[in-house]
């Protein structure tokens, strides 16, 4: 996503900084505004209120009002800002969380604030595309467990809008495991995260958006029998066919649902790192035997939005010098990915969907604004089935 400056000293900080390295500022990022703001105790307004800092050698400081989010002031785990006519002690992202694991126990503190973290990111990604935050649109919530020894397995996947992660994606070992274990060449907290939202927007924006004929029409029938195309994909093991010439990954190739969904996380993979890009003015130039080819960042976000085919002229050269500077540090591909034609086309069908749905007002719907609750051994372990739920991941 974009980096952002200190608008107290304009040093650069960045969307998990708490604060300023160059002037001391106290920093938050403020969820209403999507913006990060230099931030002073405000006692005289309130306990525990902060006040937009402003300019330095300015003299407004009659900035906006903010309370610190509740998990920032128990675990330093949230850098988001409440505004302070908003009674809720989480912010609009922490609040989406349900459930949580037991924190008493470190391990599960360490994944919980990894998965926040990760979560704040999507929050910020769906904002910038205009599906949320809006005035009375529904958002995802979202149920972070653990596993229980004897217990059933806690699957990562999405059930009728709620989101559920098994918290050991965020151990770096098991996530590997799994990823080789499955032959896959890309599996990250943040990743799982947006999958699992492109679910949820199939249902917002697909199924209930008038959009079905058309994503037939691109993706398939996605009311053939999901757990049947489940089993035997995974029956396949490694060796999945020429799903590269269709798909953006193997496991897309498993059901229109999750080809949807797979797709769906790739264009989000695709708007951040393009939105990066423009964000450091970057300029990208290919050598080759006729004559070396340029490219210039194009914000996805900017004002005219790009059409995608000018978004692809960007990412092309950009994933291409982002592989070669992780190949230089002895890494593996940041992007390790080559979308074939059909592949874009689904990409560009998403992209559609999404463009139509920013501009479009939203619906009247509740909001979540309960406090999550803890998730101990002494609950039932909320899990989603591959074979026998609707719409739910890996």
């Amino acid at each position: 996503m974009r980096v952002f400056n200190c608008d107290h000293c304009g040093h650069l900080v960045f969307f998990d900084s708490v604060q300023c390295l160059h002037c001391g500022s106290a920093l938050a990022f403020l969820p209403d505004v999507l913006t990060m703001a230099a931030l002073v105790p405000a006692p005289q307004d309130g306990a525990d209120l902060w006040r937009c800092r402003g300019a330095r050698g300015s003299a407004d400081y009659s900035g906006r009002l903010y309370r610190l989010c509740r998990n920032h002031t128990e675990h330093q785990a949230c850098n988001f800002g409440v505004p302070a006519n908003d009674y809720t002690e989480l912010c609009v992202s922490c609040r989406q969380t349900r459930v949580m694991p037991d924190l008493t126990e470190a391990a599960n503190l360490g994944r919980w604030m990894q998965i926040e973290t990760a979560k704040r990111r999507l929050f910020y990604s769906l904002a910038r595309l205009g599906l949320e935050p809006a005035p009375g649109r529904v958002g995802p919530v979202f149920e972070f467990l653990a596993e229980v020894p004897g217990g059933p397995p806690v699957l990562t996947g999405h059930h009728s809008g709620t989101i559920t992660l098994n918290v050991a994606e965020a151990d770096d070992d098991e996530r590997a495991r799994r990823r080789i274990a499955l032959g896959e060449p890309y599996r990250t907290l943040i990743g799982h995260l947006r999958h699992e939202s492109g679910h949820f927007y199939w249902d917002q924006l697909v199924r209930d958006g008038g959009c079905l004929d058309d994503f037939r029409r691109v993706f398939g029938d996605e009311r053939q029998d999901y757990a049947a195309a489940l089993e035997s994909h995974y029956a396949k093991g490694n060796d999945l066919g020429e799903w590269a010439e269709c798909h953006v990954s193997a496991y897309a190739s498993a059901h229109p649902w999750e080809d949807w969904a797979e797709t769906w996380a790739h264009y989000l993979h695709l708007t951040d790192l393009l939105e990066t890009s423009a964000s450091y003015a970057t300029e990208v130039t290919i050598p080759g035997i006729y004559g070396a080819q340029r490219s210039r960042a194009v914000d996805p976000f900017g004002t005219p939005a790009p059409d995608f085919n000018t978004m692809l002229q960007h990412l092309v050269p950009l994933t291409l010098l982002l592989n070669s500077l992780t190949r230089s540090l002895g890494q593996p591909d940041a992007y390790p990915f080559a979308l074939a034609e059909r592949a874009l086309a689904k990409l560009r069908f998403v992209h559609d969907v999404v463009r139509a749905a920013g501009q479009r007002p939203a619906a009247a719907a509740s909001a979540v604004t309960e406090a999550p609750t803890p998730a101990t051994a002494l609950q039932p372990v909320l899990k989603k089935s591959s074979k026998n739920s609707p719409k739910d991941g890996r």
